[in-house]
């Protein structure tokens, strides 16, 4: 179940599109040290000889067009992210190494339910 994250300042409220963009149940890899010259057709032929890869997305500033520096790659299985991972951090995509991290934009909460029953079980 996908859900649109609302936010709210100064009396105005507004909601995130972008998660409905991704795939509902997906690994993610946040990708960073990103140079200018990298787009999302850049990221995603470095990531596509990996079988499960889903999307790739270079975040950019919406005023001058630039990378902020980062993006994401999105895979459907975690064993391809864990291969991912290991195998392509410090490799160079574009002019830069690409620094690879684990996304925190996913919660896996039958894990984190199946952890809470056994603190409590034992």
């Amino acid at each position: 179940m996908s859900t649109v994250p609302s936010m709210s300042a100064a009396g105005q409220s507004w909601e995130d599109p972008t998660p409905s963009e991704w795939p509902e149940n997906d690994y993610r890899l946040l990708c960073g040290n990103l140079g200018n010259e990298v787009n999302d057709d850049v990221l995603s032929k470095v990531f596509s000889r990996i079988p499960t890869f889903n999307k790739a997305k270079v975040v950019r500033n919406k005023q001058t067009g630039k990378t902020r520096g980062y993006g994401f790659v999105s895979f459907s299985n975690s064993l391809d992210r864990a291969a991912a991972l290991t195998e392509m951090n410090g490799k160079y995509v574009g002019n830069r190494p690409i620094i690879l991290r684990k996304s925190k934009s996913r919660t896996d909460y039958e894990a984190l339910e199946r952890r809470r029953a056994r603190t409590f079980t034992q």
